[in-house]
């Protein structure tokens, strides 16, 4: 039975290690939805006034960051010269 049980615990290692390489990953969509549920909890009050300085900051850097990576995706309309 010793045996059994030690041939159960190996199998399991390999899968946290696939699931956390998956969940490292963060989009734009993601940061996205970050940004909206910041919006959300400040507007119900979930933040102390001595946090709202650190929130507004980190919104505002969310909110920039986002602005350039649209910015970037938007394709460029070049003037044809026909």
């Amino acid at each position: 039975m010793a045996e059994e049980k030690k041939n159960e615990s190996v199998a399991p290692e390999v899968a946290p290690a696939q699931e956390a390489a998956a969940a490292a990953e963060l989009t734009v969509q993601d940061l996205t939805a970050i940004k909206q549920i910041i919006d959300v909890a400040s507007s119900r009050g979930a933040f102390r006034a001595n946090e709202m300085s650190v929130v507004g900051q980190t919104y505002n850097k969310l909110e920039s960051f986002l602005g350039a990576v649209q910015a970037q995706q938007e394709p460029k309309e070049e003037p044809k010269g026909e």
